[in-house]
């Protein structure tokens, strides 16, 4: 008897030794996540991650499950595994009862739980969960003695259905691993969008099999020219170039799935095609009119191109130009469908993005064809015929399945009927077209235009050359993108904001990485935070913890935000 009380004490003293952590008082600093939760409840305890941690879950989390494990199995000494039987100090659920993309998380010192509605809102959970988890975590191989996560229940769900980032790859481009990189930014800040911009007119940078010029000449310039533009102080007279693969873009877009991102591309039109013109000269109003390259900047290599009876190259220059697609030559749409049909199996997304900005009319005023096509279905004027280009590709898309969203000028000549429009003129665009009941994508050069510099016109000289503007972090997180404008019933419409990346002065990943970190992680609290959990004092004091994330994870963020918070405690 006496042996048998003795044993018992023994498992009692065992199991309450089981997590020295029980009763530990966390302090407010261990929950610094951005973008801030719905709520957040703090409580004592800390959960105690070790070689006996298990993550159980449904199969249908089997993609999570593995990337939380994969996530603390970066501590040396722990193997974690996510297994969909039996019994796991680490669940993952779903539940029904729940907002879409909306998660929950428990932690207790002996327990966590995260659910969420659908495996994306899991997947938000673990994000949140890997921002209570210390920095070095981010690393390959990180040693810590002992991981331990603080207590918390958490409730959250986001602001808006969409919380994206563009990439211009045409001006640049940059490898497969960084676009992954890129990926791996967007999902950790709980963003489910990527606008990849692959089209433009200093280059075309997918594989169309049917066109295989769009790559072996559209893909390559012959120079870009050096400093600013109508700045210039000459032409490299470099050749640069490159596109993705299919087998490419296909393993992009499957990562991107992996991570709850959604990767909608971009196939500029009718404008921006001066790439696609040089590998098919036909598709221009005027195939044997010389291209030409702004203030005579044009490369010595693609002046003997021209010379030897090539007229089309693809643009060294930026800006925009008078060479775009011609709207009544019928080669032009057929070209178009083509190359779409080899889009859309690709890339699993609802919406393509067709552009639709910046195309000049001069050449369509002159076309025989273009006037034609508009005497010929009694259009107005040449921004009716636009219009018309538009909703002919819009029917085309909406027929295989796809909705458009095009940038504010589609609302020019009239809005095809279906289509989405992302407004980066400022704000006038979407509020027109949310008055039209057009769903609307906010994205206005006063705050979601990266490609400015993030300092006053006095310390620019200190920066990296950028296109110019000036958009500070503190900004960006201002950013309301509901317009006081709209009733009620129409802020509906406004499905979210996006931060856009031009990369006409982006030559490197580092340097994208600086223009874009920390403003991402503003946006994202935009896009995801309810209006009234937003304080800009408080996002401050939250960024010093993710500074340490980015420092882990060895990213070229810009520090100016940084300069006038306090490190001394």
């Amino acid at each position: 008897m006496i042996k048998a009380h003795f044993l018992v004490c023994i498992a009692m003293l065992f199991l309450s030794c089981g997590n020295p952590y029980k009763d530990y008082q966390n302090k407010d600093s261990d929950y610094q996540i951005i973008p801030k939760p719905t709520s957040l409840e703090k409580t004592k305890g800390r959960f105690l991650v070790s070689p006996n941690t298990k993550i159980i879950g449904h199969s249908d989390l089997q993609n999570e499950g593995e990337y939380l494990a994969d996530l603390l199995n970066h501590v040396s000494g722990i193997n974690v595994s996510f297994e969909t039987k039996g019994a796991g100090s680490i669940e993952l659920k779903l539940d029904n009862n729940l907002k879409d993309e909306g998660y929950t998380l428990t932690v207790n010192h002996d327990k966590i739980l995260i659910t969420g509605k659908t495996p994306k809102g899991v997947f938000y959970g673990i994000q949140s969960l890997r921002q209570l988890l210390p920095a070095s975590i981010e690393t390959e191989v990180s040693n810590i003695d002992d991981l331990t996560i603080p207590a918390v229940s958490i409730k959250d769900n986001p602001r808006f259905v969409y919380r994206g980032m563009h990439l211009d790859v045409g001006r640049h481009m940059f490898p497969v691993d960084f676009i992954k990189k890129y990926i791996d930014l967007i999902a950790m800040h709980k963003m489910n969008t990527m606008h990849w911009h692959l089209t433009e007119d200093q280059g075309w940078r997918i594989e169309i099999k049917k066109y295989p010029n769009l790559t072996n000449i559209g893909s390559k310039r012959y120079g870009t020219i050096k400093g600013h533009l109508h700045r210039e102080t000459g032409n490299d007279e470099k050749e640069y170039g490159g596109f993705y693969t299919q087998d490419e873009v296909k393993d992009i877009v499957k990562y991107a799935l992996d991570r709850h991102v959604t990767i909608i591309p971009e196939i500029e039109l009718p404008g921006h095609a001066s790439a696609a013109i040089a590998s098919y000269p036909y598709l221009s109003c005027f195939p044997d009119e010389l291209t030409q390259v702004t203030n005579d900047m044009g490369s010595v290599a693609g002046k003997e191109v021209q010379a030897k009876g090539n007229p089309k190259i693809v643009q060294e220059t930026w800006g925009v130009f008078d060479d775009v697609f011609c709207a009544g030559n019928e080669k032009t749409f057929e070209f178009l469908e083509n190359v779409f049909a080899e889009i859309i199996p690709l890339f699993p997304s609802e919406y393509i993005h067709i552009g639709g900005d910046e195309c000049p009319k001069s050449n369509w005023k002159r076309c025989t064809d273009c006037q034609s096509r508009i005497a010929d279905i009694n259009l107005s004027d040449e921004h009716e015929l636009q219009s018309y280009f538009i909703q002919r590709i819009e029917k085309h898309l909406n027929a295989k399945g796809k909705r458009i969203i095009g940038w504010d000028e589609i609302l020019e000549g009239g809005l095809a009927p279906n289509a989405t429009v992302m407004s980066w003129r400022g704000e006038k665009g979407g509020i027109e077209a949310a008055k039209q009941k057009h769903n609307v994508i906010m994205t206005p050069g006063s705050h979601c235009y990266f490609d400015h510099y993030q300092v006053g016109k006095d310390e620019q000289d200190k920066e990296p050359l950028a296109i110019g503007g000036i958009l500070p972090v503190e900004t960006v997180y201002s950013y309301d993108p509901i317009p006081l404008e709209l009733s009620s019933d129409e802020k509906k419409y406004i499905l979210g904001a996006q931060g856009n990346v031009w990369t006409e002065y982006m030559k490197s990943t580092d340097y994208v990485e600086y223009m874009v970190l920390p403003r991402m992680t503003a946006l994202s609290e935009v896009v995801w935070t309810q209006k009234e959990g937003k304080n800009w004092e408080d996002f401050k004091e939250r960024l010093r913890t993710i500074r340490a994330r980015y420092d882990a994870l060895q990213l070229n963020y810009a520090k100016h935000v940084f300069d006038n918070i306090d490190y001394s405690n």
